[in-house]
């Protein structure tokens, strides 16, 4: 019960920070200093048992204890002891690619607003990494942000994905079609290469790769030689490649071609082995588990859906380099209604 307690006082002063920052327009935001408050100023630091969160110009402009953070005259106060003040989450894995969220250009501000709040502000994800989506789309939804016109995180992303020729997941053809968006196959190494270099001119903050695409009743793999050439062309401009692998032969090739984060575990195939788990963590290769994604989906098969989620425990159960937190909302919200994190 003490458990839950702390739970639900945890959750309510995030929520607490998130509307105290967002009630304001962030070019014109009211001073605002949260007092007396258990803080925690990042995942690897300890707690400042009575501390105090000065915020200025849309700006977290002082964290300290409250004894030595100068409060300014007119600021706003709220009294938070008793509550817990967290810095803001990372979300590694998430798309901008709702129908909601398609076509900004002709969304009012506070469309936009409340869908990513939906998704993503509401949760305490003030830093999100979306990776797939349509690149212009994407990059003009965050320029409104930055702007001020739309309250939301601050927006990573890939842009489009890249998948070997004939290798459009079998399940987004439906969507993207419904949608006329066209993301080409990557046919040939210099397409590629040429491609890494569009998208990323074009404000891409990293590349995505498909490893291995989910086909009808099959796993097509990218050729390790192209997988290269993109991994190695984004990494001379100094962007991560995420790689969404769909079985061991997938990881694989992300291995050998140098990629950065696997975005998913894999649902079909061996679980992964000490020995592969070993090779992630010499190539410095993070991983993003999402195991709510597989247990969602594979629920529709009754009571395969237990077995495959205790599988992939398995597979990350052991010590690894780097874990990503990563929550599928849009993913789980259509399929499911549902919020729950990955």
């Amino acid at each position: 019960m003490r458990a839950r307690n702390g739970l639900r006082r945890i959750l309510r002063s995030i929520l607490l920070l998130i509307w105290s920052l967002f009630a304001c327009e962030i070019t014109h935001a009211q001073d605002l200093a949260l007092i007396g408050a258990k803080i925690y100023p990042s995942p690897a630091g300890a707690a400042m048992e009575s501390g105090t969160v000065l915020v200025q110009g849309g700006h977290i402009a002082a964290v300290g204890p409250s004894a030595s953070v100068q409060v300014p005259k007119g600021t706003t106060a709220l009294d938070c002891k008793g509550l817990v003040v967290t810095a803001g989450f990372w979300n590694s894995h998430v798309h901008i690619l709702t129908p909601v969220l398609l076509h900004a250009e002709k969304l009012r501000p506070e469309q936009i607003t409340k869908q990513l709040d939906d998704m993503l502000t509401r949760w305490g994800f003030t830093t999100v990494f979306d990776v797939a989506s349509v690149l212009k789309n994407t990059d003009l939804i965050r320029q409104r942000i930055e702007s001020g016109e739309v309250k939301g995180p601050r927006i990573l992303t890939v842009g489009e994905p890249f998948w070997t020729k004939g290798g459009t997941p079998v399940y987004a053809k439906e969507f993207l079609e419904a949608n006329h968006i066209n993301i080409p196959d990557v046919e040939s190494s210099s397409q590629a290469v040429a491609r890494v270099r569009q998208q990323i001119h074009d404000r891409a903050d990293g590349i995505k790769i498909f490893t291995g695409s989910v086909e009808r009743g099959s796993i097509l793999l990218m050729p390790l030689d192209l997988a290269k050439e993109i991994v190695g062309e984004a990494h001379r401009e100094g962007k991560p490649v995420f790689a969404h692998p769909s079985n061991g032969a997938g990881v694989e090739i992300a291995l050998q071609s140098g990629v950065d984060v696997l975005a998913h575990t894999t649902p079909d195939g061996e679980p992964w082995t000490p020995a592969l788990l070993e090779r992630m963590k010499s190539a410095h290769l993070a991983v993003i588990p999402t195991l709510t994604l597989w247990d969602v989906e594979f629920k529709k098969n009754g009571s395969a859906a237990r077995g495959h989620r205790e599988g992939n425990k398995g597979r990350v159960g052991q010590p690894a380099k780097s874990f990503l937190a990563g929550r599928r909302p849009d993913f789980v919200w259509h399929r499911r209604g549902l919020h729950r994190p990955v």
